[in-house]
């Protein structure tokens, strides 16, 4: 029997974590958020993805099979990448807005939102960790 975990675990970490962030935002919005759907907020859809795949591969091989490591070793890039890269890429963008806007106001700007938190990291693994406990769990019952 083929085990589709993990193929169906990292997606509803996506989803959850996609979802959870369209919640919080429209919450702050006042109002259905559809515009800050994309990179950045709580919780980072990247590090849920990513954390629900070291989990999940955890709580089936153990912490000492080698794709457990291969796992980690992504989870970290992406991580970082989350808080470092994307979040410097925003800060280019937001610098970049304000000299098009000064010379060139019918410029469309570019999206400044890119990166995470470390906040918002966090709530992404614990997303990511959760829905692969319950996939491990549900898929244990059944």
């Amino acid at each position: 029997m083929t085990d589709i975990s993990y193929v169906i675990t990292p997606f509803i970490a996506w989803l959850l974590a996609g979802g959870l962030k369209f919640v919080i935002n429209s919450i702050k919005a006042g109002e259905p958020a559809f515009g800050l759907i994309g990179y950045g907020g709580l919780p980072s859809n990247h590090s849920a993805i990513v954390s629900s795949t070291v989990a999940l591969i955890a709580f089936k091989e153990g912490i000492d099979h080698p794709a457990f490591g291969v796992a980690v070793t992504l989870a970290f890039i992406v991580l970082l990448d989350a808080n470092s890269l994307r979040r410097q890429i925003g800060r280019q963008a937001a610098a970049i807005n304000r000299l098009t806007e000064a010379n060139s106001p019918m410029s469309s700007p570019l999206r400044e939102r890119m990166g995470h938190t470390p906040v918002e990291i966090v709530a992404g693994i614990f997303v990511g960790i959760s829905v692969a406990a319950f996939i491990e769990k549900l898929l244990w019952i059944i």
